[in-house]
């Protein structure tokens, strides 16, 4: 018989014994407990893949957030950009939902027939969800135009095919940059946002009409260049964008991607010039300025000595001309200096007054080198009659005055300041006192990039006549061919440094890199090949001295005007 003290115990350890098998399996279950750790390796993009309700892609939108441009151990960003890739062909083969409306994602997805008469528009506008436009109906900025004939490629598999078009925000993290995107390149993808074009798993390559995107956008600086790109999977780990297969046509508030097959696409932002090439060019040019202001220095006490021991160069116009360029050269070289020393922000009066003088002395240099133009055309082409009274007199009146007008134009219209060359991500590259980039662009164009192109035609066209009269005359001279070949190209080298045709290399800039590292070179070491020319013209040797004729008496002939 059990007695009640043998029954308590017994109970007790009943009990014991049932908390403990509690705990053990509470202890059991501990590692499929969520753990505050267990967010963030969503963005290792597997637990939601192939999950696409509202809930699993709010929940993987948060990594557009979380993995930023740094490295993230946490992020794996193929596996992410997988996932909105797959989801894409996921509404197309397995959804029926024809819209979605998400504050990151607006999605349209609907049957077309393949065999269609007209082609399919369809807004694109970042907060709505696209929806189709009639061919005679009001365009929005934002659209896509897709071509019957994308849709013909396909009747013979398809009468219908199931088309999905949607607006992608990606936000400023790291999804969807790509190489092309890092950090050191400072670059972006337009507006963080995405167009995706998807026949679901059926692939359009190679169409013989493009579709067609236009994405609206403000603006953009003029260090500033876009690019139609698509996301190709196939470059690099994780994918890329490639502009493989898309034309670009840019213009002032839209841009137009014209692309021969179907994925996501994008606009890139990207500067032309990065803040270390920024640097590395303006290195090359203080130290090419201040070379030319020593060589600009020797040939102004060279003329200085040479007008006190040689009478004709005190009636002689061609030497003045020459002086007048290096002096504004070596004004316009230390005002350049100045500038790049100064900190635009110490004072907006001092910035623009740097501005005002900058410009000055550039419009100056562009002035005297068409003078000199004009004066090799009096001397060489025109010939007869080239006698002007006050001729060096009326020369400085246009190549001092005229410049002081548009700067002065200029300077009534508020257009000096401070100027700031930046990137997307508001990074600067480049501060000094010049236009302010806001408001002055009009005037930049005008005064500095239009007055120095009539100049430079000018200049152009002048000394392709005296190249044409210099090898002309050196297939006239009998016997001496191939030196007068020789010394034609030393004295047209020499022509083109007065006129400035080193500046000419700007039109090239747009080749690439490697024609703006030429061009700041070249241009800055202007006023050494100026005094080069100087030397060769002013202290020949023994043997030119005794020669009488050729292409080296271009560059001494000259004029006399009664001052």
């Amino acid at each position: 018989m059990v007695t009640p003290r043998v029954l308590g115990a017994l109970l007790l350890l009943f009990l014991l014994l049932l908390v403990s098998g509690e705990e053990t399996s509470i202890d059991k279950s501990k590692p499929t407990t969520v753990t505050p750790e267990q967010p963030r390796n969503i963005c290792r993009g597997l637990l939601n893949m192939g999950l696409y309700d509202s809930f699993y892609l709010e929940d993987t939108a948060e990594c557009f957030k979380k993995c930023g441009q740094l490295e993230n151990e946490s992020c794996d960003l193929g596996n992410l950009q997988r996932y909105w890739l797959d989801y894409e062909t996921h509404l197309v083969e397995n959804s029926t939902k024809e819209k979605i409306d998400l504050s990151f994602l607006k999605t349209f997805v609907s049957n077309f027939s393949t065999n269609i008469s007209e082609d399919l528009h369809f807004s694109l506008t970042p907060s709505q969800i696209p929806t189709q436009l009639m061919e005679d109906e009001h365009k929005p900025p934002d659209r896509v135009r897709l071509p019957r004939s994308l849709f013909a490629s396909v009747q013979s598999s398809k009468p219908m095919v199931r088309l999905a078009i949607s607006i992608l925000d990606i936000g400023s993290g790291s999804l969807f940059k790509g190489p092309q995107l890092s950090l050191e390149d400072d670059g972006s993808v337009l507006n963080n946002r995405l167009v995706g074009l998807s026949l679901g798993r059926m692939r359009v390559t190679g169409l013989a009409e493009p579709l067609e995107i236009t994405f609206s956008h403000q603006r953009q600086p003029p260090n500033m260049t876009l690019t139609c790109v698509f996301w190709d999977v196939t470059k690099g780990r994780t994918g890329d964008w490639s502009s493989e297969g898309c034309s670009t046509e840019l213009g002032a508030e839209g841009t137009v991607c014209r692309c021969n097959h179907l994925t996501f696409f994008a606009l890139l932002l990207r500067p032309i010039l990065d803040k270390a090439t920024v640097q590395a060019l303006t290195r090359i040019s203080q130290a090419g300025c201040g070379a030319s202001m020593i060589f600009l220095a020797f040939t102004i006490v060279s003329y200085t000595v040479l007008r006190f021991s040689r009478q004709r160069f005190k009636s002689e116009d061609a030497p003045k001309i020459h002086l007048t360029l290096s002096v504004c050269l070596f004004l316009l070289n230390l005002a350049f200096l100045i500038n790049m020393g100064h900190d635009p922000k110490e004072s907006k009066s001092t910035c623009w007054v740097l501005g005002a003088i900058f410009h000055y002395f550039l419009l100056c240099v562009f002035t005297w080198m068409a003078l000199e133009a004009l004066h090799l055309y009096l001397l060489v082409i025109r010939v007869f009659n080239t006698y002007f009274s006050h001729y060096f007199l009326k020369l400085s009146l246009v190549g001092w005055g005229l410049p002081a007008l548009m700067v002065i134009g200029t300077r009534s219209a508020n257009s000096y300041g401070y100027y700031t060359i930046r990137d997307k991500e508001n990074r600067t590259s480049l501060e000094l006192c010049w236009f302010r980039a806001d408001t002055a662009i009009t005037a930049l164009y005008v005064t500095v990039h239009g007055y120095f192109l009539v100049t430079f035609l000018f200049s152009t066209v002048v000394l392709s006549l005296v190249g044409w009269k210099i090898f002309t005359l050196s297939s006239a001279t009998a016997g001496k061919k191939k030196r007068q070949n020789w010394k034609g190209l030393l004295t047209l080298l020499g022509l083109s440094s007065l006129v400035g045709m080193t500046w000419g290399l700007a039109i090239l800039t747009p080749l690439g890199l490697s024609t703006i590292y030429v061009f700041s070179l070249f241009n800055s070491l202007q006023g050494v090949f100026i005094f080069c020319w100087f030397i060769m013209l002013y202290f020949p040797s023994q043997s030119d001295v005794s020669s009488s004729s050729g292409p080296a008496r271009v560059g001494q002939t000259h004029t006399t005007s009664q001052e």
